[in-house]
C-alpha cells in the first residue's frame, strides 16, 4: 500500500520559517509532486510542484517565499516556507500524480491525484 507522510507542521510566529517533509513509499522520481494546503472549509488549494525532471513551479502567494525541492534517492518531497504569514496557516498535504507538463501547481488536479497524504497543520500567528 501507498504511504505518503507528512512531518513538520507546527506553529510559529509570523516571519518565521517551518520546513515540511514527505516521505514517500512510491518512487517519487517517477511523479509530479505538490504540496496543497487547506483552510478552514475552503478547497485544496495547490501551493507548489516540481515534475519528474525537477521542475519546479509555485503558485503567487507563496512565489519567493516557498520553495519546493525533492530528493529522489530517498524519494523525499520538501517545502521550505520562510517570511510565514498568518494566512499561511492550514493542513498542508503532499501529493503524486503522473503527469507531463506543468505549468501551474493547480495542473495538478487536472492530471488526478493518484495519492495523498495525511496532512501535517501549519499555525502561524501575528
Amino acid at each position: 500500500q501507498v504511504h505518503l507522510a507528512e512531518s513538520g507542521g507546527g506553529s510559529v510566529q509570523a516571519g518565521g520559517s517551518l520546513r515540511l517533509s514527505c516521505e514517500a513509499s512510491i518512487y517519487i522520481s517517477s511523479y509530479c509532486m505538490g504540496w496543497f494546503r487547506q483552510k478552514g472549509g475552503e478547497e485544496r488549494e495547490a501551493v507548489a510542484a516540481v515534475d519528474i525532471d525537477g521542475n519546479s513551479i509555485s503558485a503567487d502567494s507563496v512565489k519567493d517565499r516557498f520553495t519546493i525541492s525533492k530528493d529522489n534517492a530517498k524519494s523525499i518531497l520538501y517545502l521550505q516556507m520562510n517570511s510565514l504569514k498568518p494566512e499561511d496557516s492550514g493542513m498542508y498535504y503532499c501529493a503524486a500524480t503522473r503527469c507531463t507538463v506543468l505549468t501551474d501547481p493547480e495542473d495538478l488536479n487536472l492530471y488526478g491525484i493518484d495519492y495523498w497524504g495525511k496532512g501535517t497543520l501549519v499555525a502561524i500567528s501575528s
